[in-house]
């Protein structure tokens, strides 16, 4: 399915520095994330402890979209969703700028 240019533009992607980073209690595989987006702080739910520690994204920039419909996971309110890739074996990592970026910048 293919999207506008115009629709791709509606998305708010930018780049936050995981400032929190904590397991859901309860949950195998969720971790609360809280972002520092440079004007403001959004948490997210991702299913990542599989492939990651939380301590291990403390300070670590990462792609997030901030414009996705808020969803409760567990009781957390997810506000914004992390970026991942996957490959053919399952394998997880999270999206993160090649070169020192500041947190809220756009990527267009």
């Amino acid at each position: 399915m293919e999207i506008s240019f115009e629709e791709f533009q509606r998305l708010d992607i930018r780049i936050g520095k995981v400032i929190e980073a904590n397991q859901i209690p309860g949950s195998k595989n969720l971790i609360r994330i809280l972002a520092d987006f440079g004007t403001e702080k959004k948490q997210a739910v991702a299913g990542l402890l599989q492939w990651y520690k939380p301590q291990d994204l403390i300070n670590k920039k990462c792609v997030f979209i901030l414009n996705l419909q808020k969803r409760k996971i567990m009781g957390v309110e997810s506000q914004c969703m992390i970026l991942a890739a996957e490959d053919e074996k399952g394998n997880v990592v999270v999206l993160s700028p090649e070169k020192e970026v500041l947190e809220g910048s756009r990527v267009h």
